[in-house]
């Protein structure tokens, strides 16, 4: 009934709005603006117009050759059946209730906006516990960055490297390490040098199954002979990194030997027979070998004593601590609020839940500060996915009373547990965050209760004579 309604109201606005704008117009033919929006050709005759299935004969109005014909005035309802379809139309209208305030897609949009704008603001309340507001990556080189870069310790040399230069560092310290132990530095490159895990382990099987053949069997020749050109040596062994320098460094030597029922000799790994007198050195090497683990560079603590400053809460952080650059995290932060705005619906648990999740990815690394109660600030670095445990043993490792307990909380007093320890990412602390530092509260009662206070000074003095001005 509704539709019904309102084709007669379209049909009524259409008929009141006059007979149309003559384009062009010719001494033999007119064109008229037609209902259906085409050109409609009017020959001077009468032209009928259909209303409510009756037809009424209407004469187009003339004007002056190539002059526009003059708008005749807008008309309203002229039968019966119209003015009651009109009538009852204005009834409907009355009656449907007029839209009080946004629609309830208004208001999704609206809240949508408001949490998006939460998440790119300081948040300073207690309700948003170690949270700060995202900061842009900046360049490295800036006076104003809270730590120049994230940097590593390399474990060979105790070189502080710059995340560019580690893996270059590393690869050059084991091999300068083959002129002291070629054994060592022979399984740290089969570990280090190769990136996929699975080979290495095959690989490091086989040939750990080699050196037990020899050591079961010293009298038998043929397992100390291995075969190059063997399938399995070719697909598990030779295609490894650092294989040949193990074999060269454990006592094996290269020797053309020949082969029954082949005309030409092949090449082959040969044990010496000094090598074979010390079984007991190739069990060895073999556990060695078993157990080793890729050379990676350590991160940097690059630990940091600031006095006290109402600027603890702001960090400046290079780009090293993001995974996208400053422009990608712009971009992404703008294509998910359009995303959000496109999408205009309440978000799920579970949506909320896979959003965290891919936020807390953009983030390897985060930096923390500590605030005594003194108000000197302690500053370290940490990978984002780190358990709270590594940052209670960083500032025990601080402290000039290392034994007594203690609280580290977030803001808003929220308080971090050393047992449960949950990673970084998953309290919020990226990628920066400021905690604050509290004797535990049964240590405070009993000392008060005793008539005695904690220290004041509760870092290490060696720590207090590095300290620096936050600018």
């Amino acid at each position: 009934m509704k539709k019904f309604f309102q084709e007669i109201k379209a049909d009524i606005k259409f008929k009141s709005a006059g007979p149309g704008q003559k384009l062009t117009e010719s001494v033999g033919a007119h064109l008229l603006v037609g209902r259906d929006g085409q050109l409609n050709q009017d020959t001077g005759g009468d032209r009928a117009v259909g209303t409510q299935g009756h037809e009424e004969k209407e004469r187009a109005p003339r004007g002056k050759p190539n002059q526009p014909a003059l708008q005749q005035p807008r008309q309203g309802p002229t039968s019966e059946a119209q003015m009651a379809a009109a009538a009852a139309l204005a009834r409907l209208e009355q009656k449907q209730p007029r839209a009080r305030g946004p629609t309830s897609q208004e208001s999704i949009r609206n809240q949508v906006r408001k949490e998006l704008q939460a998440e790119a603001t300081v948040s300073g309340s207690p309700e948003a516990p170690g949270t700060n507001k995202v900061p842009e990556p900046r360049e490295e080189g800036s006076t104003h960055l809270a730590v120049p870069a994230v940097c590593f310790t390399c474990p060979l040399t105790g070189a502080t490297l710059r995340k560019d230069q580690r893996d270059a560092h590393i690869k050059e310290a084991i091999l300068s390490h083959f002129s002291t132990d070629p054994v060592a530095a022979s399984i740290m490159k089969i570990h280090t040098f190769n990136r996929d895990r699975d080979r290495v382990k095959l690989g490091v099987d086989t040939i750990a199954k080699y050196l037990d053949n020899i050591c079961l069997h010293p009298e038998e020749e043929k397992y100390r002979k291995i075969k190059l050109q063997n399938r399995v040596f070719q697909e598990r062994i030779n295609c490894l990194e650092g294989t040949h320098e193990f074999f060269e460094a454990v006592g094996f030597q290269k020797a053309l030997l020949p082969v029954p029922d082949q005309e030409g000799p092949e090449e082959f790994y040969v044990l010496s027979e000094a090598a074979l007198a010390q079984p007991q050195s190739l069990r060895k090497h073999k556990e060695q070998l078993l157990v080793a683990e890729p050379v990676r560079a350590t991160l940097a603590r690059q630990r940091r004593v600031f006095q006290p400053s109402p600027l603890a809460s702001q960090f400046d952080l290079p780009g090293d601590f993001f995974n996208l650059t400053a422009e990608e995290v712009k971009r992404e932060q703008r294509l998910r609020s359009e995303a959000v705005e496109r999408l205009s619906v309440l978000r799920t648990k579970a949506m909320r839940e896979r959003e965290e999740q891919r936020e807390r990815r953009r983030y390897t690394y985060t930096l923390l500060r500590v605030r005594f109660p003194d108000g000197c600030l302690l500053q370290g670095t940490f990978y984002a996915r780190e358990r709270v445990a590594a940052l209670y043993a960083f500032v025990r490792e601080a402290l000039q009373s290392d034994w007594l307990p203690f609280e580290l909380l977030a803001s808003g007093g929220q308080r971090l547990s050393e047992e449960e320890s949950p990673a970084f990412d998953e309290c919020g602390l990226v990628p920066s965050a400021l905690l604050t530092f509290s004797w535990d509260a049964a240590l405070l009662e009993d000392l008060r209760a005793a008539g005695a206070e904690p220290d004041s000074s509760i870092l290490k003095p060696e720590l207090l004579s590095t300290i620096e001005k936050l600018s």
